[in-house]
């Protein structure tokens, strides 16, 4: 470990490049003409390439380095995020293109904003990962969900889009307001922002406990709510309804590796020795957002929607990976327990993005291919798609070889080892109730005819990177150890500083 008190820029050499890229991007963006416009997008591809490269450099030097006065903190467990992140940023641009060209998104006076801000929520995404001071995780935060907030509602003109903006930022605000609160309640109790003080102060018992007890209420409150969990699941089957499926795409897939890394900031490494505490908190909202996403999504039939409490079911398994960490007083699980809750949101994000990839893929000028009836007959349309649709699925579902088994399998013998026996077997069954959904679209693909014979245009781009979307959900399903194995040396530094 490598600690620094000067400003050391080498660690934030990607945060910087992406900060002057984005900007970069806007100016240029103003004096393009409408038919150069794609311009925006490749640029926008380049500074993603450039922001891997320096983070790969960091991760592949595997040292823990904190700069800024440790408010920023570059590790293994921070880099193999931005990796992911960058991954599923440029997945979702490449699925997007055609997607916001075709609804006027990148014409008239709207430019290149979709970039720009999809650029900027990313920067607060990876400011979010490697913050090590509450100020600046919260400061992250809130630059992602500006641009966000931006974002639902870029089309001024679409009614639906507007209204789910309105709803997501009155309720992140809210959201804000409890995790801000809570954070306040820590720095009462402790006297510090410093993650690594605030764990002195509480794993030392220096700090009054009551009030601890207090501020970690408000913090998992406004951890639930980006994450998406039950009771604070209220907004995402609306705002990923009413926003255009692009923008849904940015909101459903990168930022959830970035909540996963907040938790991780603020509850493990600043709160571990209180985990009696929020793990039972944890519990809690895992069990309710299985039952209630699972149980809900059934009853949907716009695919927006149903994937809206999809996401809100597969965070339940997130939440039991993050509440096995620590058994009787006993730290000696973490690094499986953290290791497969990060491996379960890389394999949530990577799947996710397929599906609304595909969902924009039968979209086009003036029809939303939202709802189930959409997907009929698509087998005889695109039998290719229709397979890479159902892998996609099966992974959501849990079925072996896909990723999403070797992932769910993951979580499960980690809450398995805590001894909670009723607990796995809970989740089990809320997963068999899950899959009925997801097997309905196959069975429509497949067996209905279709509504629709039109023939699917794809862009090249698109096409390939659906494609090994698709593949790679197989693959790192068959071949799961390296990645899993990645994401457990990472909790495993993480930890140990």
């Amino acid at each position: 470990m490598i600690e620094t008190t000067n400003p050391n820029l080498v660690p934030v050499y990607a945060e910087i490049f992406l900060m002057i890229g984005a900007s970069a991007i806007l100016l240029i963006d103003m004096f393009l003409s409408e038919s150069k416009r794609n311009l925006t997008y490749y640029m926008s591809l380049a500074v993603l390439a450039v922001c891997a490269y320096l983070s790969w450099l960091d991760y592949a030097a595997g040292t823990t380095v904190y700069t800024f006065n440790n408010m920023f903190v570059s590790d293994p467990m921070s880099n193999l995020l931005k990796l992911f992140t960058y991954l599923a940023v440029a997945i979702t641009l490449i699925y997007s293109r055609q997607y916001v060209t075709e609804r006027g998104m990148m014409s008239g006076n709207l430019g290149g904003e979709f970039y720009v801000l999809a650029l900027f929520s990313m920067l607060g995404q990876m400011i979010m990962i490697s913050g090590n001071n509450m100020l600046i995780i919260y400061l992250g935060l809130e630059l992602m969900s500006l641009s966000l907030y931006a974002l639902v509602a870029l089309r001024r003109d679409h009614a639906v889009s507007t209204e789910a903006s309105m709803k997501y930022f009155i309720l992140g605000a809210l959201a804000s307001g409890f995790l801000l609160y809570g954070i306040s309640m820590l720095y009462g109790a402790t006297g510090s922002l410093d993650i690594g003080e605030i764990s002195k102060f509480s794993s030392q018992g220096l700090a009054n406990h009551t009030i601890l007890v207090f501020g970690i209420v408000f913090v998992v409150a406004g951890l639930a709510f980006k994450l998406g969990a039950v009771p604070f699941h209220m907004w995402v089957p609306d705002v990923y309804q009413g926003s255009p499926t692009a923008v849904t795409l940015l909101l459903g897939a990168a930022p959830k590796l970035a909540a996963f890394a907040i938790c991780m900031r603020i509850l493990v490494e600043a709160l571990l020795p209180m985990a009696k505490d929020w793990q039972m908190m944890l519990m809690v909202l895992a069990v309710m957002s299985l039952a209630i996403g699972n149980l809900t999504a059934i009853a949907q039939t716009n695919l927006k929607r149903m994937l809206a409490y999809s996401t809100i079911a597969q965070t339940g398994f997130v939440l039991l990976g993050l509440m096995s960490g620590v058994v009787g007083g006993s730290a000696g699980n973490a690094e499986a327990a953290y290791g497969s809750a990060m491996y379960y949101s890389i394999t949530y994000v990577l799947t996710t993005l397929g599906t609304f990839g595909l969902i924009m893929l039968l979209a086009r000028s003036g029809f939303e291919a939202e709802e189930l009836n959409d997907f009929r007959g698509l087998s005889k349309r695109s039998p290719w798609f229709a397979a890479v649709m159902s892998i996609l699925l099966f992974s959501l579902a849990g079925v072996p070889p896909m990723m999403g088994f070797a992932a769910k399998f993951a979580v499960l013998q980690a809450v398995l080892s805590t001894g909670a026996v009723w607990l796995t077997v809970l989740a089990v069954m809320f997963s068999l109730i899950g899959a009925f959904y997801y097997l309905r679209v196959v069975k429509v693909m497949w067996f209905d005819e279709p509504v629709d014979n039109t023939a699917i245009a794809v862009p090249f781009d698109m096409r390939a990177t659906l494609t090994a979307n698709g593949i790679a959900i197989v693959v790192l399903g068959i071949f799961a150890g390296p990645l899993l194995a990645a994401c457990m040396n990472a909790m495993r530094s993480t930890l140990g500083t």
